[in-house]
C-alpha cells in the first residue's frame, strides 16, 4: 500500500494531507507573486515624469503593437505646464519584468520634428506579455524618467 493511501484513510491523516496540500498551493502562489505580475491596468500613453518635470506622450505606429517586426515611434515631450520641448537627450531601454530579459534591440531616438515630437526607432518586441519601456530625458529643465507599461 502506498503511504498516502495510508494517511487518507485516518480522519487526522486525510487532514494533515489536505493542510500539506493547501500549504504547498499557497507557496506556489506567493512565489508566483514575487515573480512578477503586470499592473493593473497602467497602460497610459501620457505620462508624468517621475519628477514631475516633464509630461511625455507616446504614440505608436501601429494598434496593437506588432510582435516580431521593428518599429518607430513618436515621444511627444513638454514640460510640466505644457511647453513642448525640442533640445534634449533621450534614451530608451526596457524590458519584461516577468522574464528577467530586456528588449532585444537598443531602440534610439534619430531626430527631433519640432513641437516637442522625437523620433524612437528600432522598437521591437519578441514576444507576448507585458513589456515596460523607460525613458530618460535631459534637457534644460533637468534630467528626469518616464515608464510606461505595455500590454502586448
Amino acid at each position: 500500500m502506498h503511504p498516502t493511501s495510508r494517511l487518507a484513510r485516518s480522519p487526522r491523516g486525510a487532514a494533515r494531507m489536505a493542510y500539506t496540500l493547501g500549504a504547498l498551493f499557497g507557496l506556489m502562489t506567493a512565489c508566483h507573486e514575487l515573480h512578477g505580475k503586470a499592473p493593473t491596468p497602467d497602460i497610459q500613453t501620457t505620462k508624468p515624469s517621475a519628477h514631475q518635470l516633464y509630461r511625455a506622450t507616446v504614440r505608436l505606429n501601429a494598434t496593437p503593437i506588432p510582435i516580431q517586426r521593428m518599429q518607430s515611434w513618436t515621444l511627444h515631450l513638454e514640460t510640466a505646464d505644457g511647453r513642448p520641448i525640442d533640445d534634449a537627450t533621450i534614451t530608451m531601454t526596457g524590458g519584461m519584468p516577468q522574464h528577467g530579459h530586456g528588449l532585444p534591440t537598443a531602440p534610439r531616438v534619430t531626430r527631433g520634428m519640432g513641437n516637442g515630437d522625437h523620433v524612437v526607432e528600432g522598437v521591437k518586441f519578441n514576444m507576448g506579455g507585458w513589456w515596460v519601456v523607460r525613458f530618460a530625458i535631459r534637457s534644460a529643465a533637468g534630467m528626469d524618467t518616464v515608464t510606461f507599461n505595455l500590454s502586448l
